[in-house]
């Protein structure tokens, strides 16, 4: 080839190369950044009145105290641990530095009174499915008043009152005069993070807690342990980490650890639900379990693999009740999350005992049969600890026998499939929960935020007694390419939209209102130091630093 067809060719590929870099984005699809009637705030609450008086907050002057006649007082440690959070969100190193760019103004506010009205504020509880997390916000001059009937309101609305403080031209803490009654839509409102196929550092759960706050989020879903790692420190089977996590020591959840997230959770109004899958996902259980796991056989032989859970076994059940005895004490929740998905049933098929114990009971060849009767009879050791359970659909799909209060994880399918599911789960007068649009492990160019604010747990055809059987959903973020490096950018504020849908009103469906108002919450956890990722172009007037 010669030198002048060479060149030619090498910039007809540089301008193809540029055409698709300039063109990638349609232009119909490129977002218009403008002013939202709400401000920034997010999830949007249920009623909202913002006025044009605006009210200037000092440093030197603004507190955050208990109003008179609070049943939650100054020994109340989970709000005054919230109002010294809230204040240092507000001012930041203004407060440390005592500096003050404003004089007295002529309209200020002086303070945030915080009312919890019922005779139980609950503030030693843990927060629970029935959490009472309503609460009125009033902002006038000179005080403002937060009332809430429990501190779960409370904390709701001392990060709406965040929300409403901006800075002014001069860069002085404004908040304008403001009514807000607000309520959520659902009870149940998670966030699934795994710690098994990588290994999540104490840090960076905490700090996605903290976001989940940020977003009102209430429910830690804990993928504790599965095939890869085993990271959860049993006291009473100390071998189930020492062998099956990455590492016996430095990738290990001690009891001390998990009682910390636990706390931290609590202190925000988050729930922490482990989830402890079985029979399947269960390969790191068995380097440290002899006998739990199924051996697989090639023809007549052992192939020296191991399958799911061995079910025919007495051991595995001892073992099992064991096991849910200590995790019904250390985990407070009055639920727990026992998986039941994906079963792969090769390995029972293989091996001689299993086949023997499928004849002695009458199962035929129907090995969804014998895992039916594994499940029950660890829902059956569950109930015994006076724990409820969520278990993932296929334990529904495959008719094992549940308890009325059983609630049921709805992953599976594409949108016509998942909303089938989720008819048929409540015709048959069972709670359920969705998650199949939400896993922001698949990730795609572009706002793809956007299809995660569209879908909505209540969109399947059923009556409106089978809606009220939604409790909610979850955001899941599995770890096949999740480290602490990448884990809170990639959930973060792509979480966020979720969280509007299960919070807000089913109404609030203005894709561009929900967009200049998530520009802006996004710039404020980067504020607040979590590293959320960008939407499109643009800039936050105070960017991310923590490098």
């Amino acid at each position: 080839m010669s030198s002048a067809l060479k060149f030619a060719t090498l910039l007809l590929t540089v301008a193809i190369s540029n055409s698709f870099q300039h063109n990638y984005i349609d232009k119909a699809e490129e977002p218009s950044l403008g002013d939202s009637q709400y401000g920034s705030l997010w999830p949007l609450p249920q009623k909202v009145q913002i006025y044009t008086i605006s009210l200037k907050l000092s440093s030197n002057s603004f507190q955050i105290v208990d109003a008179k006649g609070s049943s939650a007082g100054s020994s109340c440690n989970l709000l005054q641990s919230a109002f010294r959070r809230y204040d240092d969100y507000i001012f930041g190193s203004a407060r440390k530095q005592g500096h003050n760019k404003s004089k007295l103004a002529p309209l200020e506010l002086t303070e945030l009174q915080v009312m919890i009205t019922s005779p139980d504020s609950e503030c030693e509880s843990y927060p629970s499915v029935t959490s009472d997390e309503s609460y009125e916000l009033s902002v006038d001059q000179p005080i403002a008043v937060l009332r809430a009937a429990k501190v779960w309101g409370a904390l709701r609305g001392l990060e709406t009152f965040s929300q409403l403080v901006y800075e002014d031209e001069y860069g002085a803490k404004t908040v304008n005069a403001s009514q807000i009654s607000d309520t959520p839509r659902f009870a149940h409102r998670g966030v699934l993070l795994d710690t098994s196929r990588h290994f999540l550092p104490i840090k960076a759960i905490l700090a996605n807690l903290e976001a989940m706050a940020m977003n009102k989020f209430n429910v830690f879903h804990w993928h504790i342990v599965d095939d890869p790692s085993f990271p959860y420190h049993s006291y009473t089977f100390p071998q189930l980490s020492q062998q099956g996590a990455y590492h016996p020591y430095t990738h290990v959840y001690t009891p001390a650890d998990v009682k910390m997230i636990i706390e931290f959770g609590r202190l925000r109004g988050i729930r922490v639900v482990p989830e402890f899958d079985t029979p399947g996902h269960t390969q790191s259980w068995g380097k440290g379990q002899k006998d739990l796991l199924t051996p697989c056989y090639s023809g007549s032989s052992p192939s020296g693999n191991f399958g799911p859970v061995n079910p025919v076994l007495n051991t595995t059940y001892e073992f099992m009740n064991q096991f849910f005895k200590e995790i019904s004490t250390v985990f407070p929740d009055a639920y727990i999350h026992l998986g039941g998905d994906e079963v792969d049933f090769s390995c029972w098929k293989s091996n001689p005992d299993i086949q023997k114990f499928m004849d002695k009971q009458g199962f035929g060849q129907d090995y969804s049969k014998l895992e039916s009767f594994y499940i029950q009879n660890i829902l059956d050791i569950v109930t015994s600890t006076k724990k409820g359970y969520l278990i993932w659909q296929e334990v529904f799909d495959n008719g094992v026998k549940l308890k009325g209060d059983t609630l049921i994880h709805v992953w599976k399918g594409n949108q016509e499939q998942y909303q089938a599911e989720m008819s048929k789960v409540t015709s048959s007068g069972f709670q359920t929960l969705l998650s199949t649009p939400w896993y922001l492990n698949r990730i795609a160019y572009g706002q793809d935020w956007r299809s995660f604010y569209k879908a909505d747990p209540h969109h399947f055809k059923g009556t409106d007694a089978q809606k009220k059987l939604v409790i909610g959903g979850e955001a899941c973020l599995w770890g096949e390419f999740v480290d602490a490096t990448n884990l809170t950018p990639r959930l973060w504020p792509r979480a966020s939209a979720v969280a509007e849908r299960l919070w807000s009103a089913q109404d609030v469906t203005n894709i561009d209102d929900a967009y200049n108002r998530l520009v802006r919450h996004r710039c404020r956890m980067v504020k607040r130091g979590i590293p959320a990722e960008p939407l499109f172009t643009g800039y936050c007037p105070h960017e991310y630093i923590k490098i």
